[in-house]
């Protein structure tokens, strides 16, 4: 006598098999979801380098003396010297006259000028370290650090 075998696929082997590849596309799927989450971070942290970088150029642009005689200016277009920087605190990213920059509100800017005795065969007097911190809502915290001497 002769006996076919059936080919063919339970009900049971159907069933493992649609769960199997469920389980494999969930973890693919979270993976491709928390490395979208996470693709914008570094295009944030190079905008706050940026807007980091541009705050020191300006300050650092300034001379450590100031050339009126007038020390605190009241407004940043008026700023005039390194001294002047101290304890600005901006809520959004801001141009050389204090404009804000609407695209980059969400960039918040703080500076500080403190004298330093960091530097080998400079007098702490005449050295002057200067911090730009950039923090941004994503819990980004950039902080760049120049120094000028009065020598």
């Amino acid at each position: 006598m002769n006996h076919r075998q059936q080919r063919g696929v339970t009900l049971v082997e159907l069933l493992v098999s649609i769960v199997i590849v469920s389980i494999a596309a969930s973890g693919v799927l979270g993976v491709l979801s928390m490395t979208t989450a996470a693709s914008a971070d570094p295009m944030i942290r190079h905008q706050a380098a940026a807007i980091a970088e541009a705050y020191l150029e300006e300050i650092m642009l300034k001379p450590v003396s100031d050339p009126d005689g007038i020390d605190g200016e009241a407004a940043r277009a008026d700023y005039d010297d390194l001294d002047d920087y101290d304890g600005l605190l901006d809520a959004g990213a801001r141009d050389q006259f204090g404009t804000p920059i609407a695209r980059l509100a969400d960039y918040d800017v703080a500076v500080s000028v403190v004298p330093s005795s960091g530097l080998p065969s400079v007098p702490a007097a005449d050295a002057l370290r200067i911090d730009v911190i950039v923090t941004h809502s994503t819990d980004i915290n950039f902080v760049l650090s120049g120094y000028r001497t009065r020598l």
